[in-house]
């Protein structure tokens, strides 16, 4: 090998102003700004539903919309403040990925509660000849 084409693992290692990156130069860097407004609001969004959990303060229908409200909301802190993923990311396709990711989770999550209501639903009812305690008899 000659001389001018020998890199050594340290230039190898450096990006091209010099600086080691672990990441890459095109990966977004969060800040410690950033980290700290992510892990206040998420346990802003953690503490809320527990306190109405534990306290019972609401209803159980207004204390799961809440739940599920804020559930949701965190899993958006989550992914733009620890995730990184905005719609400029490697020219959007996380965000298509994401977009795609959602469509099978909202399918998968309505289809399930679809088939479970409907086999509630359908459910042949016991009558009170085929009770438990007849059927313990047999």
């Amino acid at each position: 090998m000659s001389a001018d084409t020998h890199i050594t693992a340290h230039e190898y290692d450096a990006g091209a102003d010099g600086h080691h990156d672990s990441h890459g130069d095109d990966m977004p860097h969060g800040s410690m700004r950033d980290y700290v407004i992510g892990f206040v609001l998420s346990v802003i969004l953690t503490a809320i539903p527990f306190a109405l959990v534990m306290t019972g303060a609401l209803d159980h229908t207004w204390t799961a919309i809440i739940v599920l409200g804020s559930a949701l909301v965190q899993v958006f802190v989550h992914m733009i403040y620890f995730l990184h993923m905005k719609t400029s990311n490697e020219g959007g396709w996380s965000f298509i990925a994401l977009l795609f990711t959602l469509i099978v989770i909202v399918i998968t999550l309505s289809g399930s509660i679809w088939v479970m209501y409907h086999m509630n639903a359908n459910m042949m009812t016991m009558s009170p000849s085929m009770s438990s305690e007849t059927m313990s008899q047999q």
